[in-house]
């Protein structure tokens, strides 16, 4: 597992989003040992719509520090 570890340092900022909420939901585990496909598409489709969520709130945030 130190080897994945490794792997984690060199992602880009949507990878390391998409980690972060697999992470939150219990499941980075399971995608470290098995992969993504190893998810269902519940799952999948829950870690995208947070990504999405969560894009939609920096973009607005950043937007308003921009104002």
């Amino acid at each position: 597992m130190a080897k994945n570890k490794k792997k984690l340092t060199r992602l880009t900022p949507e990878d390391q989003l998409k980690y972060e909420i697999a992470e939150e939901l219990g499941l980075l585990d399971q995608v470290i040992d098995k992969g993504w496909k190893s998810l269902s598409a519940k799952e999948t489709g829950r870690i995208g719509g947070m990504m999405a969520k969560r894009k939609k709130a920096m973009k607005e945030s950043a937007l308003k520090k921009e104002n």
